[in-house]
């Protein structure tokens, strides 16, 4: 199985296992939420792959070097 396709499976089971979760709770932002999750900790192992050269960085996730600057500021990485 290639690479995506095990990250897929993982997202999957994690957001099946959220909705088992909440039982009958109504779920609500769950886009952000997961982006939330999967941004900081990508934006933190590419950054580091990439020797911590953020124009490599954005490159690699296929940013402008701006745009990776601001999503590292949210996520208070910088």
């Amino acid at each position: 199985m290639s690479e995506p396709n095990r990250l897929d499976a993982c997202v999957r089971a994690s957001l099946e296992t959220y909705f088992q979760d909440l039982g009958d709770i109504e779920a609500n932002g769950i886009y952000d939420m997961l982006v939330h999750a999967v941004e900081k900790p990508m934006l933190e192992v590419v950054l580091a792959r990439a020797d911590h050269n953020q124009s490599k960085a954005a490159q690699w996730l296929g940013l402008n070097r701006n745009t990776l600057r601001k999503k590292l500021l949210e996520h208070n990485l910088i």
